[in-house]
């Protein structure tokens, strides 16, 4: 746990001097329970431990078994142990004190090549096999930890971070085009399609759910683990459904508890997270330990201007899963000296890349800044909550009932949803209608969906082709509200360059303040079964989310559990915060317009344009205004150009 590092000479010659010490103190920025190396001439491996589990303090990283010429670096947290040791036929006295990275080789043993495919939890790790002096590592199903590398004629190099790597001679820092002209054209948080590229045209990265095979000079990627929507899990009952969705889950979060350290968890006033903390907080209360939860609510003097179906301060609802769980211990907090602007630089530094989800960032700074005082070592979230326990979109789900001409059913459905929220029955059809056949959508509701701000310069973009590159791997370039929810659920699962931003920002984040996120809602169990679930298991009675709302009718309060009318909303006083820094913040928006290395990348006419609409008018209101967006987003990017060109705003 915590960051990996090594070299390997594809000619098998010796390493020069001090290249491996070079990465090993590249690392050392970032808090350590211990640092160390092995090395044999033409291979170096590092590691940087951060302990979390009980088991880690005792684990020796890098680890050579002379006996079987295996050796290992890990980053990893393994949950499926139970099941692993059945299948490897360990001892009772090895499975409880074997660690991570052992049960790793054992399962590399047994399975070779195919280990990966048998894992379920948290990893990135290299195996070296001297006995035929190759390479062999993975990256879990969802890339929730990095690995990054580099490949010459002579070295593999590779490492958990990317600065490491750029400190090596052979390594450039030139820029990656055509991942910047990707990560400036997609409107969405995702970073690029090309799921092996990084921001630098030397460093690449192992994507989600692949194994990297280095061997006689040459790197072989296999993708071992595909999320395919599966056969449909038959039982008997709504009660059967709700039985086998709490044990998995139970299993899941059980898994993610394992730690010597506190254990704390992001609480907001929505199902994902308080379904993960209503599980958590009894078992760990059966262990004497508390479950620490860490909220955000919006600064002093802000004025809520979200619309009546939503609300950006949840204490109310918080504080209500907290009482009703128990066995919480409460930190909720509006961070009042940070804003989206004032800490660019330092996520500039944690993610060494630029970034675009700045309406959370300011919060989720000060969450782990506050957890890390609170001596946090498990982090839990549910991150991946919308597409697997609370899914299911109830006007989505009556447009497959509408397409499959299933009438009837689609008739109730349609009543009992709009009866049970008092919505306008006319204007759900609409909505539902053109889900149901986008064809129609001009007939139905004229006007259709305002084209979005173009961030990339339009010759950049034709330079790069980039508009073709996406839609050759499946990127919806503009988005619509015609989408239907079950499409963009199976290419979620299915494109792996969604996957890439989370794993990015939770390892960086984990090695700078010494803290796992750990996600259940991610497991890949949960995952598998949420898929085989029937449709009609997550909506029912006209109810959108149902089977998460039936399954926790002990564990959550009925105020948060069966919230359908209103949802929360994070980040809203983003620009109230900034209102006081916002001459600085226009200067430097006039700055990125007329950088004319920020111009070659970015639609410059475009910000100019908008910059002129906000410039005189600061309101709350433009913290989700696309005007405000796509400014925000080219100025972190420039902030970034600028350093890595040395010219600091």
């Amino acid at each position: 746990m915590g960051a990996v590092a090594g070299i390997y000479h594809l000619q098998h010659d010796k390493l020069e001097p001090g290249l491996g010490r070079q990465m090993i103190d590249a690392l050392r920025r970032f808090p350590a329970d211990y640092v160390t190396s092995l090395s044999n001439g033409s291979l170096f491996l590092g590691s940087l431990q951060q302990c979390i589990t009980p088991q880690s303090i005792s684990e020796v990283l890098p680890y050579y078994d002379p006996v079987t010429s295996l050796a290992i670096t890990s980053d990893a947290i393994i949950d499926n142990q139970d099941e692993l040791a059945d299948q490897l036929q360990l001892s009772k006295q090895a499975r409880q004190t074997i660690t991570d990275s052992q049960l790793i080789l054992q399962a590399y043993m047994k399975w070779g090549h195919d280990m990966p495919k048998h894992l379920v939890g948290d990893f990135a790790f290299i195996i070296w096999d001297g006995r035929d002096r190759t390479m062999f590592g993975a990256r879990d199903f969802s890339g929730t930890r990095t690995l990054y590398f580099h490949q010459s004629p002579e070295l593999f190099s590779f490492c958990t971070i990317m600065e490491p790597l750029l400190k090596l001679p052979h390594v450039t820092r030139d820029l990656n085009e055509h991942w910047i002209s990707q990560f400036l054209a997609i409107p969405i948080t995702t970073d690029a399609v090309d799921s092996f590229s990084t921001v630098y045209q030397s460093i690449k990265q192992v994507p989600p759910s692949h194994s990297i095979f280095v061997a006689n000079g040459k790197v072989i990627f296999q993708q071992y683990c595909r999320l395919q929507h599966t056969d449909k899990l038959v039982l008997t009952s709504n009660e059967e459904y709700e039985e086998a969705f709490r044990d998995v889950f139970q299993t899941a979060v059980q898994a993610r508890l394992r730690t010597f350290r506190q254990v704390g968890a992001h609480l907001s006033g929505g199902l994902d997270s308080g379904s993960v903390v209503s599980f958590a907080a009894p078992m760990l209360k059966a262990n004497n330990k508390p479950l620490y939860t860490f909220s955000y609510y919006p600064v002093e003097g802000f004025s809520d201007f979200t619309s009546c179906n939503r609300f950006a301060d949840e204490r109310e609802y918080i504080r209500s899963t907290a009482e009703h769980v128990g066995n919480i211990e409460m930190n909720v907090s509006s961070y009042p000296s940070s804003n989206p602007y004032s800490v660019i630089d330092e996520w500039l530094d944690t993610l060494e890349m630029p970034y675009k989800f700045f309406e959370n960032s300011f919060w989720l700074k000060g969450i782990y800044e506050q957890a890390a005082a609170r001596d946090i070592g498990v982090m839990l979230t549910g991150q991946r909550g919308n597409w697997t326990i609370s899914w299911g979109p109830a006007m989505d789900y009556q447009a497959s009932l509408l397409r499959k001409g299933r009438l009837v059913s689609f008739f109730w459905e349609h009543r009992r949803y709009c009866q049970s929220l008092g919505a306008n029955p006319w204007k759900v059809l609409q909505i539902v209608g053109k889900k149901s056949f986008p064809w129609l959508a001009p007939l139905i509701a004229p006007g259709g969906d305002p084209a979005l701000p173009v961030l990339i310069n339009p010759d950049f973009a034709r330079k790069t082709n980039v508009t073709d590159c996406m839609k050759a791997c499946g990127m919806d370039v503009w988005g619509s509200s015609t989408q239907n929810a079950y499409d963009i659920r199976k290419d979620h699962f299915n494109q792996l360059y969604f996957w890439n931003i989370n794993g990015t920002i939770g390892t960086k984040l984990s090695l700078k303040h010494k803290i796992w996120d750990r996600d259940p809602t991610n497991d890949l169990r949960v995952v598998r079964f949420c898929l085989s679930v029937p449709d009609e298991q997550f909506v029912q009675q006209g109810v959108d989310r149902s089977l998460i709302r039936r399954a926790t009718a002990r564990y959550l309060p009925d105020k948060v559990r069966l919230n359908r009318k209103r949802r929360g909303v994070q980040g809203a006083d983003g620009v109230f915060r900034l209102m006081p820094d916002w001459s600085e913040f226009i200067q430097d928006l006039e700055q990125m317009i007329g950088d004319p290395q920020a111009s070659y990348y970015l639609n410059a006419p475009l910000l100019q344009e908008l910059l002129d609409d906000i410039r005189h008018r600061p309101r709350p209101e433009l913290a989700f205004d696309l005007k405000f967006r796509v400014l925000m987003r080219g100025f972190i990017f420039h902030k970034f150009l600028s350093r890595i060109s040395g010219k600091e705003v």
